[in-house]
Order: structure tokens, then C-alpha cells, then sequence
């Protein structure tokens, strides 16, 4: 018997006219795809180690035109387990804040207890585990089930608690820098004839200064020619922790044509907000400042 994640193990009923078995094959523990597998089953949706025997039967799925399977990488891979990626939300944000937390999929499995097979899948499809797995998950990132789910995606960071003993500490020039990094999203304050405007922008780093691209007429546009303060930050929630970095300079607008055709080739991502926003503004920093809140 040999098995792909994403096909579906049957299991029949020794009793005539009584109801079969049958689950998703979310983990593949050997490279040759023998037993044993991980079955989410669809009467219940728990996720268990199965050792098939006689009166089940694989179901061969087929993901793609030609009959390509899913093919499961070895243990401890941090690849693709195929190759369309159609991640749902879940798997979205266990893979960025595993991402953000610098931890390989065999590290972040081996803390929560499940296979690398199956956390591999996980990220990369529209999943939606059982409450225990989310919960071990939750656990070894550090986070809640409910973010893990999306609650609270619509309010402000930071309403937890504060630490115990939490201390304010000053960022050097360099941790600053160091914490901008190379692209994100930060916040422009811009003064207005209604008065000072802070908006969110996606932004580059790019030869120390801050780029962000907007449309002509737009209060971020409005930025130019005047001095400029530019903010980033985040917050780590179950920590109570956090840092925020800001940045003074002139602000001016980019012409030339080989410079903007620059910006355009080292942007990693487009705005957000979509639509045309062929304008980009340069900060220089004249002024960079940070402080972190830490606890003991």
C-alpha cells in the first residue's frame, strides 16, 4: 500500500450495509509513501496515526491535470510538499509566524507535538485543524487559538496585558536600522490644512533611505518637499513586548527615470491598497531614534 498526502484512506466495515470510514491523508511518514499514516477523519475531524489493515484501501486523488499526486517531502524538509499554493487563513498565519519566529517547520512540528508531513500540508492548504492541533500550535508559537484564527484582526495590537517588570530601553542607530529592515509597513505623518495626518504606507529600504509609492494628489504625496516623520513598529503580544522605530528626514519626490525604474525593480511587494500609485517619495534620515519595551 502506498499513499500521497491529500488522498483518501477507506476503511470498509466488516458488517454488511454498515457505514465505512473514510478520511483525508494529511501525513506520510516514509519517503515511499507505506503505512503509516496520518488520516483526518471526516466523521470527526480528529487527526490520528493509522497502521492500515486488510479492509482499507486507498482512494488516489488527483490534484492536477495529468494526474499529478501530492507528494510528500522527507521529514524535516522546509519545501513545497507540492506545487500550486492555495493557503486558507490558518495555514497562512501559522507559516508567517513561524516564518517571523525564524523556525523551520521540523522545529515548530517537534514543539507542537505533530509531523513535519502534516505541518507541511497544513501551511499550504486550506486546512482547518481540530482544536487540539491548534492549540499545540498556539502553544509553541507562543500565541492564542483565537489569533491563530483571525479574532482580533480587526482591532489595535497591544490589549493584553503589560508584563511584570517591564523596562524601557533606548535603540541605538544600528538595532534601529536593524529593525526597519529592507520593506514593511510603517506610518507617514504628514501636516495637512486640517491638520497632522498619520497614514499607513508599504515602504523600502533602500540605500538607508525610506521609499513608499503613492498617487499624485494623495495625502502621503503631500509629504514632499517639507519634513517628514515616519514610524514603525510592532507588537509581541504574548510577551507583552514590543519596539517602535522613528525616523526624521526631508522628504522629496523621484523623477528621473532611471531611478524610479530602480525603485520599481527592488520593490518587493505593491501597495496594499492597489490602484495606480506611480509616486514614490524618498525620506532621507537625518534624525533615527527607537526604544523597546523588554521585560526582566
Amino acid at each position: 500500500m502506498r499513499a500521497h498526502i491529500g488522498d483518501q484512506l477507506v476503511v470498509e466495515s466488516p458488517i454488511t450495509g454498515a457505514p465505512r470510514r473514510d478520511g483525508e491523508i494529511v501525513g506520510v511518514h516514509h519517503d515511499d509513501g507505506t503505512p503509516p499514516y496520518d488520516v483526518r477523519w471526516s466523521d470527526t475531524n480528529d487527526v490520528t496515526l493509522v497502521f492500515p489493515g486488510p479492509d482499507a484501501h486507498i482512494h488516489h486523488i488527483e490534484h492536477q491535470p495529468g494526474g499529478e499526486h501530492l507528494e510528500a517531502e522527507p521529514e524535516g524538509t522546509d519545501r513545497p510538499t507540492h506545487r500550486p499554493l492555495d493557503p486558507g487563513d490558518i495555514s497562512r498565519r501559522v507559516a508567517h509566524e513561524r516564518r517571523r519566529q525564524r523556525l523551520s517547520r521540523t522545529e515548530l512540528a517537534a514543539r507542537a507535538g505533530v509531523s513535519a508531513p502534516y505541518l507541511a500540508y497544513l501551511e499550504e492548504r486550506p486546512a482547518n485543524p481540530d482544536l487540539a492541533t491548534l492549540t499545540a500550535l498556539a502553544g509553541a508559537l507562543g500565541t492564542t487559538v483565537a489569533r491563530l484564527r483571525g479574532g482580533g484582526a480587526d482591532l489595535p495590537p497591544g490589549g493584553g496585558q503589560a508584563a511584570y517588570h517591564p523596562e524601557l530601553r533606548e535603540l541605538s542607530p544600528d538595532a534601529c536600522r536593524d529593525r526597519l529592515g529592507t520593506h514593511g509597513v510603517g506610518r507617514i505623518a504628514v501636516s495637512t490644512p486640517d491638520g497632522l495626518a498619520v497614514l499607513p504606507v508599504n515602504y523600502e529600504v533602500i540605500d538607508g533611505a525610506i521609499a513608499f509609492r503613492t498617487a499624485h494628489g494623495t495625502v502621503p504625496a503631500a509629504a514632499a518637499g517639507s519634513d517628514a516623520a515616519f514610524e514603525v513598529d510592532h507588537v509581541d503580544e504574548a510577551m507583552s513586548q514590543g519596539w517602535s522605530v522613528l525616523v526624521h528626514g526631508r522628504a522629496r519626490t523621484v523623477t528621473e527615470p532611471d531611478a524610479v525604474r530602480r525603485l520599481d525593480e527592488q520593490a518587493h511587494s505593491r501597495p496594499w491598497a492597489g490602484g495606480e500609485r506611480p509616486l514614490w517619495v524618498l525620506i532621507e534620515p537625518r534624525h533615527l531614534t527607537g526604544r523597546r519595551i523588554d521585560t526582566e
